[in-house]
């Protein structure tokens, strides 16, 4: 009797890539806390009388047979919803895996172009798909370096390029002007506009991926909706951009399950825009209170979130960890030193928030 000779703990098998090997992990440890207000969620579950029509439109489909093939129910809806041609819509599990095909899209053996610090997930992609990876440092009021990454897309082939609005992690919000310039000056390239947080900033740039066929705009189904746990983002962008995106999405790759309980929020959107005000007046709420802390600073957002700039980084976070509070640290990124982003959660979430940083004072 023969047995297979197994690798030792922690030696890498050669066929894995350098370009894999050499990338660390994405960088996250899920904390099981009380209050959680590490990852930018919605606090409020899928309103119940909702779930419950979406579970009950799932019952009576048949669940032995394969969904779309490529969604096209679905994104017949979210076009009808945004106002977009169906043609110009991709669909895929989260708007990470949109990342992840636009970096194979326009990124492998070309540029990916963003800024420092940025959505540590359009680096990891670039580095884990050997594509050239160019950052460059956000201004020091956390606005686009708009003259140094025209520079940029000057001097280099096309890529990829990627504009977050609001930004992340920062919460920042541009001037139109200033992504309209990035745009007009990425002739050639892929712009890609991160609006994950669109609702939470007042701003919505359509328009501007309307009259510029090269770009196009990423949304998300797991913010402001609600629905983080069913993962689906999407592209809105002209057909021949979105067409040629396409052919890099797997079959079948949304559920019966998350195609049929977004159909339901679609029919229902007010609840959406009932829960992005009362985020907004939080937002102000915590961002007002936090301005007589003696020793922290909440910095501006346009996002459901906020950085909150602390003399200690570490020992803040431990501090709220041991009142069941987590948060995301973010001290070790350029810009933000001192710095921990900080989720806006429900009032009574907010509240404890409050009361264990006035514990600090």
């Amino acid at each position: 009797m023969t047995s297979t000779p197994s690798a030792d703990a922690g030696t890498t098998p050669a066929g894995v890539r350098a370009a894999v090997r050499d990338v660390p992990a994405y960088p996250f440890t899920p904390l099981d806390v009380p209050i959680k207000l590490d990852q930018n969620e919605n606090p409020y579950d899928f309103p119940a009388d909702l779930k419950a029509e979406a579970l009950a439109r799932m019952a009576a489909r048949p669940w032995n047979r394969y969904p779309d093939l490529h969604a096209d129910t679905l994104r017949e809806r979210i076009a009808a919803f945004e106002d977009w041609d169906a043609a110009g819509v991709v669909v895929t599990p989260g708007s990470n895996v949109l990342i992840k095909l636009l970096t194979e899209l326009g990124g492998i053996g070309q540029t990916v172009l963003t800024v420092s610090p940025t959505f540590s997930v359009y680096t990891l992609e670039a580095q884990l798909l050997g594509a050239e990876l160019v950052q460059v440092p956000l201004n020091a009021d956390f606005s686009l370096p708009v003259e140094a990454l025209k520079a940029e897309l000057a001097a280099r082939e096309p890529g990829v390029l990627y504009i977050t609005q609001p930004h992340a992690p920062t919460g920042h919000v541009d001037a139109e002007r200033d992504i309209r310039a990035l745009i007009d000056a990425a002739q050639g390239w892929i712009v890609v506009l991160d609006e994950a947080y669109y609702q939470y900033s007042g701003q919505d740039h359509r328009d501007l991926i309307r009259a510029h066929p090269h770009c196009l705009s990423l949304r998300t189904f797991s913010k402001a909706w609600g629905l983080a746990g069913l993962r689906l983002g999407y592209a809105l962008a002209h057909p021949e951009l979105a067409g040629q995106l396409q052919k890099l999405v797997p079959a079948f790759n949304v559920s019966l399950l998350t195609q049929t309980a977004l159909e339901v929020a679609l029919d229902n959107p007010a609840y959406v825009q009932e829960r992005v005000r009362e985020g907004l007046r939080e937002r102000a709420r915590v961002v007002g209170a936090l301005t007589a802390h003696p020793t922290l600073q909440a910095l501006p957002s346009g996002a459901n979130f906020f950085l909150l700039r602390c003399p200690d980084a570490e020992t803040t976070y431990a501090h709220l960890l041991s009142r069941g509070i987590v948060v995301r640290r973010q001290d070790r990124l350029h810009l933000l030193e001192g710095c921990l982003r900080v989720a806006v959660g429900t009032p009574a979430e907010n509240d404890a928030l409050l009361a264990a940083l006035a514990e600090l004072a």
